[in-house]
């Protein structure tokens, strides 16, 4: 004897289906609208609370020099340049 599988929703039974479709769309729309702030520029002025343009990076420092003879050297002894 073999038994059939019935879904939670049945086919005839339509309500079901529609609530679960209803919860997937407002679950969707929800997600898309906490999601947009992460958009938004990330610079925000402390006095105000506004968000304003973020100023431009600074370029990153020279990491090597060099010494007279052009060896690496640390940067902090007498005669070592940036490259």
């Amino acid at each position: 004897m073999s038994r059939k599988r019935r879904s939670i929703a049945r086919p005839d039974d339509r309500a079901g289906e529609c609530q679960i479709r209803k919860l997937f769309v407002a679950a969707a729309t929800l997600s898309l609208l906490v999601g947009a702030p992460a958009f938004a520029a990330p610079c925000k002025d402390a006095k105000t609370g506004k968000f304003i343009k973020c100023p431009p990076k600074a370029a990153a420092k020279a990491v090597r020099c060099k010494d007279a003879k052009g060896k690496f050297a640390k940067c902090g002894t007498p005669g070592a340049k940036a490259i």
